[in-house]
């Protein structure tokens, strides 16, 4: 299969790149056989012209002598009287001189009745080559009595000489049959062709080991731009130990051109997501268009923003690049792409990208990456203050209101289903961009976060999702909400991954599960009795609504008056 690749080339975007090698080589050949083979074929047509005139001398010396014998066999029949005797003596003669297979003498009378028959094969009762005959007939009556003739005679084809006998009545006829007369020259040809096939063959051998050395830099820099097409990156082609030829200038060229494109790539890289980029590079063109597409959306966002900003002022910018660097790498390691970054908010967006994986659970996976991006950045700065602590005893009010905006915490709002994902704007200005409700909805459940002190909150679409795919996540229940600018409620989750499950945790999540239903039944005093000893963060939020008492209108549905 290597070897046909290399002979034929590869296939790229349904386009065969057919080695230069094989073209040169090709056309070499072609141009080889045919000029040899047509030489040949024009020698073998000269050969066999003047191998027929020789023929045709030879042809009429024959036809000579039979005139002369047929003549003196008419003066013995006229004596004798006996003309089956007259008839043999003629055909026996004439057969001596008879060296082909079907190689012929013969008496032909002018309605086409052969009088006699010389040859090796079995004698016809006339000849029907009514064209033939015609040509006798008509130069018989210009005074022509002797000459060439082409006839067919039992399928073949046969040229002769004739000669008009008088007193026979007859026309004296020496004939050859084609095929049999140019056998040995065609079998000729065939050698001679086999010949030339067989050079052809051993110098378009040693053809190719020399184009392939003199080219050999060619392949290498198709098999570098290939290479580069799959991998949608441009590099440098490998010009080690290249000639100082036109074909390394090209290359030299290519990479100077590719060090220019691929640093505007990356530039351009960062600035769309990854499926525009590919999309780009691959159509070499960016629409106006859309579709709607089932996608996952997640919304982190980084919680009291406005506290950092106004403490840290202008080296927000490094804290909040320290963590994007980190959690942008996951989504991406995940195969989902950013929307847009505005301020403290991050949205990404799952599915667009081929993957093998659910998106719901790339999601998930995503979404706990970044929540360990900001436990690691929180780490980094209690033990950056506990050598401050250790330096200098104690950390000063600005150090202490310092530490307490670099203490990054990041809330994340999960949901899916069919929104609208593609560029809008105008060719002048355009942005990649999700709009739909569900977009809307993992913003909304990204603030819940901040309410339940959760790290992560998610919809029952993700939760379906991921456990139809096996993700190791246990999901509780949080609340049947109405979000602000809803009408409808929206179960709510807290996924929880398995690995950091607790006996603890387990027991109040379990607690908790147990009360909740009583709580959407309006049986609040059952609840509260259920979640009397649960101990999760959430229960903060509920004991709230459990003192300030069951609203008139309950119907199991809590309605959020904030973002």
């Amino acid at each position: 299969m290597d070897f046909l690749t290399k002979l034929i080339g590869q296939k790229v975007a349904n386009t065969r790149v057919v080695p230069l090698v094989t073209k040169i080589v090709v056309l070499f050949a072609v141009f080889l056989l045919v000029s040899n083979l047509v030489s040949n074929y024009i020698n073998l047509v000269l050969n066999q012209g003047e191998q027929q005139k020789l023929t045709n001398r030879l042809l009429v010396k024959d036809l000579k002598e039979l005139y002369g014998f047929a003549s003196n066999q008419y003066d013995i029949l006229e004596f004798s009287g006996d003309m089956a005797e007259a008839v043999a003596a003629m055909e026996e003669t004439a057969g001596r001189e008879l060296q082909g297979m079907r190689s012929a003498a013969l008496g032909l009378q002018p309605d086409g009745t052969v009088l006699f028959w010389a040859s090796k094969v079995d004698r016809p009762a006339r000849l029907d080559d009514q064209v033939a005959l015609g040509t006798l007939a008509e130069a018989r009556a210009a005074g022509v009595e002797e000459g060439k003739l082409r006839f067919k005679l039992d399928g073949q084809s046969y040229f002769s000489v004739y000669k008009w006998h008088p007193k026979w009545e007859v026309y004296l006829v020496r004939a050859e049959e084609e095929n049999e007369f140019l056998s040995d020259s065609r079998a000729i040809f065939a050698r001679v062709s086999l010949i030339i096939a067989g050079m052809t063959i051993v110098c378009l051998f040693i053809g190719v080991i020399l184009l392939r050395r003199i080219l050999r830099f060619v392949h290498r820099f198709t098999t570098d731009i290939m290479r580069m097409q799959d991998d949608q990156k441009l590099d440098l082609i490998d010009l080690t130990d290249a000639p100082n030829d036109d074909v390394t200038y090209l290359g030299a060229s290519f990479n100077s051109l590719s060090s220019t494109i691929n640093n505007l790539l990356v530039i351009f890289r960062r600035f769309v997501t990854k499926d525009v980029a590919q999309r780009a590079y691959s159509e070499r063109q960016i629409k106006l268009e859309g579709t709607t597409k089932e996608l996952t959306i997640l919304f982190s966002d980084i919680k009291s923003f406005t506290y950092m900003t106004e403490t840290l002022g202008n080296d927000i910018i490094d804290v909040l690049n320290l963590h994007y660097d980190r959690a942008i790498r996951h989504i991406h390691a995940s195969e989902g792409i950013v929307g847009s970054i505005i301020g403290d908010a991050l949205l990404a967006v799952f599915g667009t990208m081929d993957s093998s994986n659910n998106k719901s659970v790339e999601a998930l996976e995503a979404a706990f990456k970044i929540q360990e991006v900001a436990e690691d950045l929180r780490a980094a700065m209690r033990e950056r203050s506990d050598e401050l602590i250790r330096q200098n005893g104690a950390l000063s009010p600005l150090e202490q209101r310092m530490l307490k905006a670099v203490l990054v915490e990041v809330g994340v709002g999960l949901d899916g289903g069919a929104v609208f994902y593609g560029n809008i704007g105008s060719y002048e200005r355009m942005t990649n961009t999700v709009i739909g409700d569900n977009v809307n909805s993992s913003s909304r459940l990204e603030g819940l976060t901040r309410i339940y002190q959760v790290p992560v909150v998610c919809s029952e679409y993700i939760r379906d999702e991921a456990l139809a795919h096996g993700a190791p996540y246990r999901f509780l229940e949080l609340d049947l909400v109405q979000v602000k600018g809803k009408v409808e409620g929206k179960r709510i989750y807290w996924p929880v991954p398995l690995a950091t499950m607790t006996p603890e945790l387990e027991a109040g999540m379990t607690a908790f599960s147990k009360g909740l239903k009583a709580y959407y039944d309006g049986d609040w005093a059952a609840a509260g009795r259920a979640w009397k000893d649960c101990r999760l963060p959430l229960m903060e939020e509920f004991n709230h609504r459990l003192e300030a008492g069951k609203p008139d209108d309950w119907n199991g549905i809590w309605a959020m008056r904030t973002k």
